[in-house]
């Protein structure tokens, strides 16, 4: 059976490829809608819908040719993307623009800019779709140009063959040109760029956007860069901001008083969850009480002669839930005593040795990695008066307490008991929150 299912899957996925090709050179579309064209709907003599159908979008047909115009003029991808959305131009499926969308692969020949279904000619099978073995996902691996389909399809052209072919020599010679050979050459993409200490942190204050490396030490917002609407558009060094957020985690992060309020405010949860475990012990025992008196009287009827299937039935299964609510007796979690230590002065000595550590190559990685445990969020907002900006820092408290007291004084203070989840996620505090903001110039 197991055979002849994998030959079934295996036979039916023939069969469809074998139809999505069918109707390509029928000239149909076998999935997906490009920008610049719409779906039509048409029914047959024998009024079956006849799906597959397409006709040139008129509205977006301009957007099209716009875009190659400018692009034919000098205008970059970028500068167009950001046109476009100053403009209230909406992208594929109503998305903004980027410059990817329009730039798009040379290889696998997406983007507005390469898009062969423009001049009227459909392109299918370009790429195909395996499974990884390691992640289970679904990749995608570019076809060899000789095994492209390629039917024509002249009602659905938008573009007349001048303007496509002055577009694709402009691309070419990018292509070609010095600065773009020599990153090509050192196949940049291969290489895994190391982890920095606010790698994946750093957010727009404006948009919510990632901020992304531009150039070797700058950061930028990624939105306003791809050309959205985003106003946070001017770039920061990296290096500055890292020192930035040190001293912030050092010196206003674990200020005495928050330190104060979070233990206080974390030895009232734990007292009230002791507080809720003892009432539910309280009826655990109740229930655990009365359950053993249901299984000696069972006991007491079995000894006395009275047997049955169904009466065994019910003692096995008030013997199952005996041993149930035993063990919920015997796993009690332990109370967290009140933390008596001196967490503010442990944290800022523990986070100086860290810095300290930043320095050699040899400790920095394992330095920076404690250190991000620390940081939640970083969000940067636009330049303000004379280049300065507002940097908001938003830690996570739980993890500065573990810093703070140590993996063996942590597990000593604690009992058995860690830090609990609930309080890992929830409890935070955002640096210039009750102070002056975290204003400063890069």
């Amino acid at each position: 059976k197991g055979t002849m299912n994998a030959l079934f899957l295996k036979d039916l996925g023939q069969k469809t490829r074998r139809g999505l090709e069918g109707r390509v050179r029928a000239g149909r579309s076998a999935g997906g809608l490009s920008f610049g064209y719409e779906m039509v709907r048409r029914v047959n003599a024998r009024g079956e819908v006849d799906a597959g159908h397409r006709r040139v979008n008129e509205a977006e047909a301009a957007v099209v040719r716009r875009i190659f115009e400018m692009f034919t003029g000098g205008t970059g991808p970028r500068t167009i993307a950001r046109i476009l959305n100053e403009d209230g131009v909406p992208g594929p499926r109503g998305r903004p623009w980027r410059d990817t969308t329009i730039r798009g692969h040379k290889a696998r020949g997406t983007g507005i800019l390469r898009n062969q279904e423009y001049i009227g000619r459909l392109v299918w099978n370009r790429q195909r779709f395996i499974k990884d073995p390691a992640t289970g996902k679904r990749v995608s691996r570019p076809n060899p140009p000789e095994t492209w389909i390629i039917t024509a399809v002249p009602d659905l052209r938008i573009l007349d063959d001048d303007l496509w072919t002055r577009v694709q020599r402009r691309l070419d010679a990018i292509r070609e040109s010095d600065g773009v050979k020599k990153a090509r050459a050192t196949e940049f993409w291969k290489h895994r760029r190391p982890e920095t200490l606010l790698s994946g942190k750093v957010t727009c204050a404006v948009c919510g956007g990632a901020m992304i490396s531009a150039g070797k030490d700058y950061l930028a917002c990624g939105r306003a860069r791809a050309g959205t609407d985003c106003s946070n558009r001017k770039g920061l060094r990296r290096g500055p901001l890292e020192d930035l957020i040190l001293a912030a985690l050092k010196d206003q992060l674990m200020a005495p008083d928050l330190v104060e309020d979070f233990c206080v405010a974390f030895q009232e949860h734990m007292e009230a969850q002791h507080v809720q475990a003892q009432a539910n012990r309280k009826t655990v025992e109740a229930d655990l009480e009365q359950v053993e008196r249901k299984i000696t009287s069972l006991i007491d009827a079995i000894a006395e002669g009275f047997r049955s299937p169904d009466l065994q039935a019910r003692l096995d299964t008030l013997s199952a839930h005996r041993d149930d609510l035993r063990a919920k007796l015997s796993a009690a979690a332990p109370v967290l005593p009140p933390f008596t230590v001196d967490l503010a002065t442990l944290y800022r000595r523990q986070v100086g040795r860290l810095h300290a550590t930043l320095q050699d190559p040899k400790t920095r990685q394992e330095a920076v990695e404690h250190l991000r445990t620390l940081i939640e969020e970083v969000r940067v907002g636009p330049p303000l008066d004379r280049g300065a900006r507002e940097v908001e820092l938003i830690g996570e408290i739980a993890s500065m307490i573990e810093l703070s007291l140590g993996a063996d004084a942590k597990k000593a203070a604690s009992g058995e008991a860690a830090l609990d989840a609930d309080m890992r996620r929830s409890v935070k505090v955002v640096a210039g929150r009750g102070f002056e903001p975290l204003t400063f110039r890069l």
